[in-house]
């Protein structure tokens, strides 16, 4: 069955594949495929924040519109999108579904249902599958959470990401403490797993401000927190108008001070931005660190899939507009490229040395078909560095390694 992956004659060359173009004898040799997981991106939010640098669009609500988030045509597009892409995954399991945007809870609790139903019907998910989707405080609404369960979501991803109203404001978010203390509440009622997405290192943030926020999220008794110390990306508007946070000492005292009072409250970090208690670790993004597969469908989605003999990245349509109408004409896809041989090395290593608990050597070869000989130079060097120990079976970083963890990661560059 040919899968069309044509773009727009004003967009990338056109180019044409099919299932007999990726299983092609090539210079890899993978003796098995890795889990796969599937990510949906739905692109729509009440206000872009002034840190993003996501695929993530406001939502004007107009004549053009009716008013609202044009939910049908768009899972309508997701589903062509997914039909197309069968091919590729045909005959293997999902282990996960992570929703995510923009803000997904901006779609009705139909909504979802919908979507959650019609990607059943058309992949084979396993038993115990993770369902996750982000949510945020300001589309909060009593009872949209419970209705978002029943709808068949497992983990709620609840983006507070601070309850100091000054802080939100700086960060340009549309929700107030209030409302994320209510979201949190609801997500803890409706869910038996949720995750609260907390930032550090905010524009005027002090380290005992930083305890509150923390000390407020974790008396929710939260299985999992996601917390990221806020970075100023590449075309933001923190980018042109950079604020004030804090210095690097500062932000090092921060996460000591996190790890400290997540580790009272039980939680482990297993990840470099993830604490859980046990058994409640995010499947999806571990798979993610794990250099699993990941097919993404929607608006801007990228995909990472083995094959025998090669690994491939693709990425959809990113303008939510131009997404639905190639998705709806059969090719959503805009690019697609086999990932080097070459690159293969620091791209595993990129997203495993995340992991607390680092990786298997037998993964890396299984994962990547390639020898131990090919991270042998970086692996020696880390080592001497101090950035990880390892045995026979195992590399895992070290406390430096996970301080360091850029540094780490760049000796497995390409020369």
């Amino acid at each position: 069955m040919a899968i069309p992956i044509i773009p727009a004659a004003d967009d990338a060359p056109a180019v044409v594949r099919d299932i007999q173009h990726y299983m092609r004898p090539g210079l890899l040799q993978l003796p098995s495929l890795p889990p796969l997981s599937l990510y949906v991106h739905l692109p729509w939010c009440l206000k872009k924040c002034p840190y993003c640098d996501f695929n993530s669009h406001e939502f004007r609500a107009g004549a053009s519109t009716g008013g609202e988030v044009p939910e049908q045509r768009y899972i309508d597009a997701l589903m062509a999108d997914l039909e197309a892409a069968l091919p590729l995954v045909w005959g293997r399991s999902v282990h996960s579904i992570f929703i995510g945007g923009g803000t997904p809870s901006l779609f009705s609790p139909a909504a979802i249902d919908r979507l959650i139903g019609d990607i059943r019907a058309r992949l084979r998910l396993e038993p115990d599958c993770e369902i996750t989707m982000e949510a945020n405080p300001g589309t909060f609404e009593k009872d949209r959470f419970r209705a978002f369960r029943a709808a068949g979501v497992t983990r709620l991803s609840v983006g507070v990401q601070s309850f100091n109203d000054q802080h939100l404001k700086a960060l340009g978010r549309v929700h107030d403490r209030a409302q994320a203390m209510a979201a949190v509440e609801e997500a803890a009622a409706s869910f038996d797993t949720f995750n609260l997405d907390i930032m550090y290192a905010l524009p005027g943030q002090t380290l005992p401000e930083l305890e509150q926020d923390l000390q407020t999220a974790l008396a929710f008794k939260p299985p999992h927190i996601s917390i990221y110390h806020l970075t100023i990306e590449p075309n933001t508007y923190f980018a042109k108008f950079p604020p004030a946070i804090p210095e690097d000492d500062q932000a090092y005292a921060m996460l000591d001070r996190i790890t400290e009072m997540t580790g009272q409250a039980g939680m482990a970090r297993y990840e470099i931005s993830a604490y859980a208690q046990p058994g409640h670790q995010c499947f999806h993004n571990t798979n993610y660190w794990q250099f699993g597969d990941y097919l993404g469908i929607g608006a801007g989605a990228h995909s990472k899939l083995s094959f025998a003999h090669r690994v491939v990245r693709q990425v959809r349509f990113r303008d939510p507009a131009r997404y639905m109408d190639n998705a709806l004409a059969g090719h959503a896809v805009a690019q697609d490229d086999e990932v080097r041989r070459a690159d293969l090395p620091f791209e595993y290593m990129l997203n495993a040395l995340r992991l607390r608990e680092g990786f298997a050597l037998q993964d890396f070869m299984a994962r990547t078909g390639l020898p131990v000989t090919a991270i042998a130079k970086g692996l020696e060097a880390a080592e001497r560095k101090g950035l990880i120990e390892r045995d026979m079976a195992r590399v895992r970083p070290t406390e430096r390694g996970f301080d360091f963890l850029s540094d780490l990661q760049e000796l497995f560059l390409v020369d």
